[in-house]
């Protein structure tokens, strides 16, 4: 990598840290220009009230969040500049702050079985579970009323619309394709929320009971077949060898004698009473000549 490379993304990390102080110094400004002399007045009343009830007013001053919460504060209705609070104390002012957690830690939920009719028409039931966490505390509490309950109606429907364009084989045999997919859609349309899509999965693919049994009947069909080729083909090659006996025993007259001793020898093992043993056909030859 050149040096002019590795000083592009120092570039864009200066950059992003100063569209960020920027946002900041502009929602500070947003924040101190929307307020009027009421809400001045109000905050020094709170605050003298603090001062003249100390340390009495501390327990209604001090918070705590824990390591995996953050607090987003509101005076008056208005957001307070900075980021959310946390973890540890924080101070807000009785009559004026009220607050709200926000927990960061990975929540999963199960999507509901979905009746999706797919792109080949088969309709099918399919769940998924679903891994998110808050990214943004303050856009998950401004930006959207519930971002958990939106976040599952969220799923599901993606889960419907991605699944409605791919067919039964697709469904069956690209589920890691379909949860990348999933993921991508989902984690983008929760980005102005504050949320982040950590992982999709998808659980089951139930198919109606005919579906089932149409299936077992292809695949039963298809297993049958395949045994009928492979026993025609032992066939052929066992025709072919016994041919090829035929041959060699054909060419020497003694070798049919030899096959009869082992066939005797055969039957013998098994420990037969009754023992059939075949007469030559030449040596039957042999005396009708010998009677001429």
């Amino acid at each position: 990598m050149s040096p002019t490379d590795q000083h592009y993304p120092m570039m864009d990390i200066e950059q992003g840290s100063e569209r960020s102080i920027i946002n900041k110094e502009q929602q500070q400004r947003a924040t101190f220009h929307g307020m009027g002399i009421c809400d001045y007045v109000l905050i020094a009343i709170s605050l003298l009230c603090v001062v003249c009830t100390f340390p009495f007013s501390m327990m209604f001053c001090l918070k705590i969040v824990q390591e995996f919460e953050r607090a987003v504060i509101f005076r008056l209705g208005r957001i307070m500049s900075g980021e959310a609070k946390g973890p540890g104390l924080f101070l807000i002012l009785p009559c004026t702050d009220n607050y709200q957690k926000v927990d960061l830690r990975t929540v999963s939920f199960d999507v509901p079985p979905q009746e999706i009719l797919t792109r080949d028409s088969v309709t099918v039931a399919v769940d998924a579970v679903v891994f998110y966490r808050v990214l943004n505390p303050v856009m998950s509490i401004t930006n959207v009323e519930n971002c958990d309950r939106s976040t599952r109606l969220l799923a599901a429907t993606t889960l419907r619309n991605i699944l409605g364009t791919k067919n039964l084989y697709e469904l069956l045999s690209d589920r890691d394709t379909i949860s990348n997919t999933m993921l991508a859609t989902l984690d983008h349309a929760t980005d102005p929320w504050g949320v982040k899509v950590e992982r999709i999965e998808v659980k089951d693919v139930r198919l109606p009971v005919q579906m089932q049994r149409a299936m077992a009947a292809e695949a039963e069909a298809a297993r049958e077949a395949r045994a009928k080729v492979i026993s025609a083909e032992g066939e052929q090659k066992a025709s072919k060898a016994l041919k090829e006996a035929a041959d060699v025993i054909a060419e020497s007259p003694i070798a049919i004698q030899l096959r009869y001793m082992q066939t005797l020898q055969a039957i013998s093992a098994e420990k037969n009473s009754t023992i059939v043993f075949p007469i030559p056909i030449d040596f039957l030859q042999g005396l009708v000549n010998i009677k001429h």
